[in-house]
């Protein structure tokens, strides 16, 4: 059974691979993934598994961006077992362009008997799609 910490880094890992599967196969299949920062063109939240895996396959399907590496984690626990916090900076590129980015985000992940059952992301969306567009 993966602890909290050992789930946040194959989260990680899934986002430098693009894989919408080693993402969604993080998540029971009743998990909830919600976006409490709205972002055009983006749903507030995934219900499930499937959902998740769905929504991240055509998301990053879709974008250019390019995750070199997810630095600067700092994991801060909580009073609850299940739950950590985990403040990250992902560094990115989009191909054919000079030049990378880097975006803040936060994760409020709970861990339920080695799998996510929710999860809240904090990420700058405005902040990807600005680098996108320059």
């Amino acid at each position: 059974m993966l602890s909290p910490r050992e789930v946040l880094a194959r989260y990680h890992q899934a986002m430098r691979d693009k894989s919408a599967d080693g993402l969604a196969d993080l998540y029971a299949p009743d998990a909830v993934h919600e976006f409490p920062f709205a972002t055009p063109g983006f749903p507030p939240r995934y219900a499930g598994r499937e959902e998740v895996r769905a929504g991240y396959r055509a998301a990053w399907g879709a974008s250019p961006v390019r995750v070199e590496e997810v630095r600067d984690v700092v994991v801060h626990e909580t009073r609850d077992p299940e739950v950590i916090v985990a403040e990250h900076t992902v560094v990115a590129s989009v191909p054919g362009r000079e030049g990378g980015f880097r975006v803040p985000g936060l994760l409020v992940l709970r861990v339920r008997d080695g799998l996510l059952v929710q999860v809240r992301d904090y990420m700058d969306g405005f902040g990807v799609r600005n680098a996108i567009s320059r």
